[in-house]
């Protein structure tokens, strides 16, 4: 990769030709912290995360540490969501003092996404997962380079104090491991410069378009990604549809996971009610009203006096990344028009989000259904009772069909098909997300869209030990790219036991 053709979007300078060219590894979605539940009042639902997915993940970084790039030297990309600070939980009665006072919600759900909450839980992921901290820490004293990509996860390093939490944490690591080698005194400030975060995408002309993916996603989309605060709250990080199903839904309720709802309807949610009892199915329905109440919530957020100051400030943060990148205000806002608005922006997202349109139909076409067979038992109109219901079933049907088309959860089509649009906008031979965790390679148009899969891992609550238990099992993939005679490659790849595997790369067109 030539320095020339390298632009840093969180660097304020174009990158110069004497800076370092660069290969480039790319993984994402690793969701380090998700098992990290101290299960306040009501919460009951513990995420176990397999140890081995660490494990292979330190084995991975030791490799590619090893192993001398054809270009300077390496860059990590992580590409949204290494930090899950929506998926854990920590007790609001931990024994830490914060600034920011509890709201009721936190107190019920645990400490929130306010700065001095994110700090606290950047800490406890720092401490449960040393093991990677100090393979990334050892990976750049080494003198290569570290991007962060924000994903909606990890929303939370919009945070200048937690970069900086984030930045001490891995050079306590390089210190202690790195700090007086063959008599060099260790240089922490250099360290921390090749540490970099990336609130929006990552970009190398001609090369690589890097981003999480959630911004096509509108069950996870962020409504301001360069000015990402709650209009309600700016001390603290805007809430999208998914951190409130998981705080008011899936973390209190025993069973329920956070994957595995893309294909699923309105029987599968009661069938599962029915299974946790009377009591639990209250408990239920009283954390789902509480969710859907605190969705408008957020939708009533979105037409007040701060969501238009929020606005404007977004709006400043893009016309000062686009002069500071050189990338051109059309480029940037032209991107901004690819990406889909939250769900909780429109009254009807959230009704088709939590399913309430199609129970709002079966309860009208139930009551239709016991009027007309009322008329048929007391009345005379056996034969018009007998056609009414008829026609209750097809419309029910009809309109049950029609509601499962308009709520789509998976993206991946529609990631698929930005893709296409993103490699016009920011030429590149790779278009590259995550988020989905699943991998894929297809062609984009003249890129090849690649979604490097995740490093999540979770296993059966009762034995979080045993690979073989996995009930969501990490692909353990990732991208190499390196530029060879001005000409982009990459390699897709699965770690596996004993190594790096690669996978095959669709051929695109030109």
């Amino acid at each position: 990769m030539t320095a020339g053709a390298a632009r840093s979007v969180h660097d304020p300078h174009v990158v110069s030709a004497l800076s370092p060219s660069e290969s480039l590894l790319v993984f994402s979605d690793v969701h380090l912290g998700s098992d990290i539940q101290d299960l306040p009042a009501g919460v009951t639902n513990k995420a176990r995360r397999s140890r081995s997915v660490d494990r292979d993940l330190v084995r991975l970084l030791a490799h590619y540490r090893a192993q001398k790039p054809p270009a300077d030297r390496w860059r990590i990309v992580i590409a949204g969501d290494f930090i899950d600070f929506i998926g854990m939980t920590i007790a609001p009665d931990a024994p830490v003092q914060l600034e920011t006072a509890l709201t009721d919600e936190e107190r019920d759900h645990g400490v929130g996404n306010a700065v001095d909450h994110a700090r606290l839980k950047l800490a406890r992921v720092a401490a449960r997962h040393a093991d990677v901290f100090e393979a990334l820490a050892s990976f750049v004293a080494d003198g290569h380079a570290l991007s962060i990509i924000h994903g909606n996860h990890d929303i939370e390093f919009y945070w200048d104090a937690v970069k900086a939490d984030f930045r001490a944490a891995l050079l306590a690591h390089a210190t202690r491991t790195h700090g007086d080698v063959a008599g060099a005194c260790f240089d922490g400030d250099a360290f921390a410069a090749r540490i970099e975060f990336n609130p929006w995408f990552f970009y190398r002309d001609g090369v690589a378009y890097i981003e999480h993916g959630h911004q096509y996603d509108a069950f996870c989309a962020t409504e301001h990604i360069m000015a990402p605060l709650s209009p309600l709250d700016p001390r603290r990080v805007a809430r999208g549809f998914c951190d409130v199903l998981i705080r008011f839904v899936v973390r209190p309720t025993r069973g329920m996971k956070e994957h595995g709802h893309e294909n699923v309807g309105l029987g599968h949610y009661l069938a599962f009610g029915a299974q946790l009892g009377v009591s639990g199915m209250v408990k239920l329905g009283i954390a789902f009203a509480k969710a859907v109440a605190e969705m408008f919530r957020l939708r009533r957020a979105h037409l007040s006096d701060a969501a238009k100051a929020l606005r404007a400030e977004h709006e400043e943060r893009v016309a000062r990344l686009a002069a500071a990148t050189r990338l051109g205000l059309g480029r940037l806002r032209s991107l901004l028009s690819l990406q889909t608005p939250p769900i909780t922006s429109t009254v009807a997202g959230i009704m088709r989000g939590v399913l309430l349109d199609r129970l709002v139909v079966a309860l009208v076409a139930l009551a239709a259904l016991v009027t007309l067979a009322a008329l048929s038992i007391f009345g005379q109109f056996h034969a018009a009772a007998a056609s009414g219901a008829g026609g209750v079933v097809l419309a029910w049907t009809l309109l049950h069909v029609y509601f499962s088309k308009q709520r789509r959860i998976d993206p991946a089509e529609h990631m698929i098909d930005r893709a296409a649009h993103l490699a016009k906008l920011f030429p590149a031979a790779f278009v590259v997300m995550g988020h989905t965790h699943v991998p894929a390679a297809v062609p984009a148009g003249a890129a090849t869209y690649i979604n490097v899969g995740s490093w999540a891992e979770e296993v059966d609550e009762d034995d979080a030990e045993q690979p073989a238990a996995a009930v969501h099992r990490a692909a353990r993939t990732h991208l190499v790219i390196h530029v060879r005679n001005e000409r982009p490659e990459a390699e897709f790849c699965t770690w596996e036991d004993t190594g790096p595997q690669r996978r095959v790369l669709p051929e695109t067109s030109t």
